[in-house]
């Protein structure tokens, strides 16, 4: 799957459903994923938005996410 600023959170973690867990390593914002808000933004977020509520640049979040998946495979 390739990673851009336009990939929904939804069709990542549909992709990688552990991701859900160990975003967190990413960044402790990703906390709110295990709200009940989170169901309510996974369909509209993407990660561009992911990059703004966490307060980091989109590129290394891309790149952050990238190592997590390449080192779960």
């Amino acid at each position: 799957m390739e990673l851009t600023s336009k990939t929904k959170l939804k069709d990542l973690l549909n992709e990688y459903p552990w991701l859900k867990e160990e975003i967190i390593k990413v960044n402790d914002k990703f906390k709110l994923l295990h709200t009940p808000l989170a169901n309510v933004m996974l369909g509209k977020a993407d990660i561009a938005m992911m990059s703004e509520k966490a307060e980091m640049d989109v590129d290394v979040l891309i790149e952050k996410l990238k190592e997590l998946i390449a080192s779960h495979n």
